[in-house]
């Protein structure tokens, strides 16, 4: 049925007047692949160059036995004129050693491989896949489990629910559709329990992996691509994972794993196999013609032997050869060209079955396999949307499961909150009660650098942050679950509560404490401009964050950048001493700013004095002199000046203080509003760094 918002949302559940009517069969998908090769170049390790972390563990490894290709000594290639085909309602495995070229194969399949880069050619049902298209009607499950620790089976899969299924569709069908995916994923003993981390027990590692699966899976999906996804799991649990994605590819979606080694059970319940060594093909074919396959080319698997497992150790004996396993590719050719003639009827027969890509699409739709917006076209028409919900919604997911998973870990805010009345405590008892004197001025002065300064150091740690949620958010991204914007608007909101709380506490740990003036409008400006150092300070270590991607490293370039900014403030040495040179970093120091809206808070009062009479020795060598001598030194002043200087004359004013300091380029309000701006100005920034470096494709 069509749907105000322009979305086309079928019932996935079963509707009652339905009840009666038998299941219409799936409609029918081929994916083929033909000629697929890639090559990467190598780096001076030896490294294949051009990947992101987030593929380089599998890239390397997929490189690690390629040869050469015949082009240049430079180059590796992965992937060597791979051809095949998956379909409908089979379980296609990729089998081989670890450096066959499986993963990248699948990344191949997956549209995770720039089109510059990778030859052959891609399509579904003969039609080519673009870009946006493949996102909206596939899923790609990682190897690694890429899961928020503290939610639980049932919150993992509602909200990505939210994010992958339409705003039209009611929050109950929604629901239902997550109580049947747990049914079908067998979670439903373990459907309230936290996924759980190192420090927290959680769910078990296969039901982890069914999770992982069960979030790409939510908007049942058209395409499926698994790497590795009975990786780490023992038998029992690798063969119930396997049964589950038999159970998807029944359903009527193209499913592709990887699988390194399986067992004889999980074998038996594959559909279509391809093998490969080196990035050649080996063997393709059905399970059980692994035998007949292995025979003819004169290494008989044994009666009591599991196929796949002599298959693999078949390949590695002969890929310790100079040629490799260039033998079993060639025979693999001749063989798939006689056996080619025998299915050439039957295969022409399930290409002319499928139907034109975009009416299929429609079709599923109309049988309830795809939940999809119709963008500006309509269901009939094939559109799917770039994208299942408008940013507001996906903001607040966002918002909604960040703050879910945070308030089950409260020791996290309580550890930086200890930090903040710790810090607030040392400053209160050593700037304890400054009085108005030119000592005081000094001390206030080291106060306000310090004070400042700490409250961007404090903000180090949400460098953590990011770096651990990385990959989820490449995961999430790559299959357009939601915006990037969408997700650096909803890390801000997320960020600033905590940062108000941790103000407020240091404000008012501080302010009184050490004697500040001015009463409540001064510890408001003060408050407010804490807060805006954690703002600023927060999202200059969140931009950090997607430039640098390893903790430790960063944490180093932020205290280093932050110890610049502290020395270019104006605390160490005023604007008009700073060499003409270095000037533009005086004008980048995010510590200038608060520190200068705080100075001007405390000694903008005129009538406010910090120096009479003879305190204006203090310091110098007259200072340590008896009072008496000091007051004539002070008589001999006034005689010479022609004016009268008294023990309680006003010298120096908070005025000269802050003439003195060179702080009076730019209003308090104006250094505030700054403060302010530089955290909006980082997470734009932030923005840039996501749309620019994370993409989670290879080159």
């Amino acid at each position: 049925m069509a749907a105000a918002s322009g979305h086309a949302v079928i019932d996935i559940d079963a509707a009652d007047n339905d009840a009666a009517k038998p299941p219409l069969p799936p409609v029918p998908y081929v994916l083929n692949f033909t000629d697929l090769s890639y090559s990467v170049r190598k780096s001076a390790g030896g490294v294949p160059a051009g990947c992101l972390p987030s593929c380089a563990r599998s890239s390397l490894v997929a490189s690690a036995d390629a040869p050469p290709s015949s082009g240049s000594r430079h180059t590796k290639t992965l992937l060597d004129g791979i051809s095949g085909e998956a379909r409908d309602v089979e379980l296609f495995a990729v089998m081989g050693a670890s450096g066959s070229g499986k993963s990248t194969l699948v990344d191949a399949l997956a549209g995770r491989i720039s089109r510059d880069s990778l030859r052959g050619g891609v399509t579904l049902n003969g039609e080519p896949l673009h870009g946006r298209r493949l996102r909206a009607i596939s899923a790609y499950v990682m190897q690694d489990d890429l899961l928020y620790p503290m939610l639980t089976v049932r919150e993992t899969l509602l909200f990505a629910a939210e994010f992958r299924l339409p705003r039209a569709l009611s929050p109950e069908r929604k629901r239902a559709r997550v109580d049947a995916l747990v049914d079908q994923l067998g979670l439903s003993r373990a459907a309230d329990t936290i996924i759980g981390d190192e420090s927290h027990r959680g769910v078990s590692g296969g039901e982890r992996r069914r999770v992982s699966i069960g979030t790409d899976i939510i908007h049942d999906p058209i395409l499926l691509f698994l790497d590795e996804p009975t990786s780490g799991l023992d038998s029992a649990s690798a063969f119930m994972v396997v049964q589950v994605l038999r159970r998807i590819a029944q359903s009527g979606s193209v499913v592709i794993m990887t699988i390194h080694q399986p067992s004889a059970r999980i074998l038996g319940i594959l559909d279509r196999l391809l093998l490969l060594s080196r990035g050649r093909t080996v063997y393709a074919g059905t399970p059980a013609g692994l035998k007949p396959f292995f025979s003819e080319f004169g290494a008989p698997i044994p009666d009591n032997e599991n196929p796949a497992e002599f298959a693999l150790d078949t390949i590695r004996e002969y890929e310790r050869q100079p040629d490799g396993a260039a033998a079993l590719a060639d025979f693999n050719a001749k063989w798939q060209n006689t056996s080619s003639s025998a299915s050439l009827d039957l295969k022409d027969s399930k290409l002319m079955s499928t139907m034109p890509l975009e009416l299929a699409i429609a079709e599923s739709v109309s049988r309830g396999k795809l939940v999809a917006g119709s963008g500006s076209g309509s269901a009939v028409s094939g559109s799917v949307p770039t994208f299942a919900n408008p940013p507001w919604t996906e903001v607040w997911v966002l918002i909604k499961r960040s703050f879910t998973n945070t308030r089950r870990m409260p020791e996290l805010f309580f550890m930086r909150l200890g930090t903040i009345l710790v810090t607030g405590f040392i400053f209160a008892t050593i700037f304890c009660r400054l009085d108005d004197t030119p000592r005081g001025v000094q001390e206030r002065l080291g106060f306000f650098a310090m004070g400042m300064s700490t409250m961007f150091y404090v903000c180090a740690d949400a460098l953590p942050v990011f770096v651990q949620e990385r990959h989820i958010y490449l995961r999430e991204t790559a299959h357009n679950a939601y915006r990037r914007v969408s997700y650096v608007l909803a890390n801000a909101v997320v960020a600033f509560p905590p940062l108000v709380l941790l103000s407020l506490a240091f404000a008012v740990t501080t302010f009184w404490a050490v004697g500040l003036a001015g009463g409540g409008s001064s510890f408001l400006f003060f408050f407010l401009t804490v807060l805006a150092s954690f703002w600023a300070g927060s999202g200059f270590v969140t931009f950090l964050s997607a430039v640098v991607p390893h903790v430790m490293l960063g944490y180093t370039v932020v205290v280093a950048i932050l110890a610049y900014f502290l020395l270019f403030s104006g605390f160490f040495i005023t604007r008009a001493r700073i060499p003409i040179y270095w000037k533009w970093f005086h004008y980048l120091s995010l510590v200038k700013y608060p520190y200068q809206a705080v100075m001007q808070n405390e000694f903008g009062g005129a009538a406010r004095c910090f120096s009479r009479g003879v305190q204006m020795f203090d310091g110098s060598p007259i200072g340590s002199l008896p009072e008496a001598v000091k007051m004539k030194v002070l008589e001999a002043i006034s005689n010479t000046l022609g004016t009268s200087i008294t023990a309680d004359t006003c010298v120096t004013t908070g005025a000269d203080v802050l003439a003195m300091q060179a702080v009076m380029d730019i209003g308090k309000w104006k250094c505030l509003l700054i403060t302010v701006a530089w955290g909006f100005f980082f997470r734009a920034l932030f923005y840039v760094v996501l749309c620019v470096g994370s993409k989670n494709k290879r080159k």
